[in-house]
């Protein structure tokens, strides 16, 4: 028998890691590496190490900005 603990108003673990989809996470990824690289590079200010955010998320596949509008651009799992 297994006994899974999960907080009030979660279904499973998959609803909540992982609201980002296949290209969505691209895009992610490609505009935080752009930000950060021209943050590097000095070509924009301090703004635009805010890139950490895009990538992070990309990287992670979950937006916690998608939440609260039930959100999901990737795939459905079907049982």
């Amino acid at each position: 028998m297994t006994v899974i603990i999960q907080p009030p108003g979660i279904s499973s673990w998959g609803a909540v890691m992982g609201n980002v989809g296949g290209i969505d996470r691209v895009v992610r990824i490609l505009v935080g590496l752009a930000l950060l690289l021209s943050a590097v590079t000095h070509a924009a200010g301090a703004w635009a190490w805010v890139g950490v955010v895009p990538l992070m998320t990309g990287i992670i596949g979950w937006c916690p900005a998608y939440l609260p509008f039930g959100i999901k651009t990737c795939r459905m799992r079907r049982p």
